[in-house]
């Protein structure tokens, strides 16, 4: 039988409960923890409307307080330094801060002049109207696997009696999605890996049997060096096993309906990095 599953389940909810938790909790009205509910039971309706449906797997990784592109800033752990973000700052907080600046006291509080209250930049998600919040580079930039958000998300599908899918956006398109300083993007492509190496490893270890990896740029013409690349027959092996989950590399929403030719195409690097099934239906 052919397994089944969607690429993505909107997250705002039915009647726009998380608008509502957010804005709440931005006026200073609920705290942390009860934004983090709202989301929980967002989550699990998500989950059970899926399952209802039909389909052999959830989607896991797909839901966002905000932003699905800044959870992937802080699960490969690559906040801009500008922030000046200590070690004593929660992850949510980071995490609206570069979503929204810092205002007034909190903007001032900062009195060192080497750190900036702006937020993120927000540009459009290919053509859509969705605005995604800019990831930010340079050559010191470094990653590493520091939010167990996404984990935390696999397990709490898991505990609900859900097979799981995880989906990550790849690596040539997280950095495509971003912006530089004086530098290619493209050279930090070597340490991201290394990230996704470990986070894939974490998946595998849960359990989870496919992980749906977005690449959208590659339903665009790309600069040379970034084709060369994303064709490459140098293989990045992600855990590094001889028995990796299943993986299925299926172009995101916003680029299937740009390009439906490299709906079918799958890059090299991926290819040959893991067995890909060809029996993977969208549902």
């Amino acid at each position: 039988m052919t397994p089944c599953h969607i690429l993505g389940f909107p997250r705002l909810g039915k009647n726009r409960e998380l608008k509502f938790a957010l804005e709440s909790h931005w006026r200073g009205q609920t705290a942390a923890a009860e934004l983090e509910a709202t989301a929980r039971r967002l989550r699990a309706n998500h989950w059970a409307l899926q399952r209802a449906a039909g389909l052999d797997y959830v989607s896991v990784g797909d839901f966002a307080l905000y932003d699905h592109v800044l959870n992937h800033v802080q699960l490969l752990g690559c906040e801009p330094a500008r922030f000046g973000f200590g070690a004593e700052t929660p992850e949510i907080e980071r995490y609206f801060i570069m979503a929204r600046g810092r205002a007034g006291e909190a903007a001032a509080a900062c009195s060192c002049g080497g750190h900036s209250s702006a937020a993120l930049e927000m540009t459009k998600w290919f053509d859509t109207n969705y605005h995604y919040l800019v990831p930010e580079f340079d050559a010191d930039t470094q990653f590493r696997l520091a939010s167990e958000r996404l984990f935390g998300e696999i397990a709490e599908a898991q505990a609900l009696g859900h097979r799981v899918k995880a989906q990550l956006i790849g690596p040539l398109s997280f950095l495509w999605l971003g912006k530089s300083h004086g530098m290619e993007r493209l050279e930090l492509l070597e340490r991201l890996l290394a990230v996704y190496r470990a986070i894939l490893s974490r998946i595998r270890g849960m359990g989870v049997e496919w992980v749906q990896i977005d690449e959208p740029i590659l339903g665009q013409d790309l600069p040379p060096a970034w084709g060369k690349t994303a064709n490459s027959n140098s293989p990045w092996n992600p855990i590094g096993a001889d028995k990796p989950p299943r993986q299925n590399w299926k172009p995101p929403r916003a680029a299937c309906a740009q390009a439906t030719g490299p709906c079918s195409a799958r890059p090299a690097w991926i290819t040959s990095a893991w067995a890909i099934s060809p029996s993977t239906t969208t549902c």
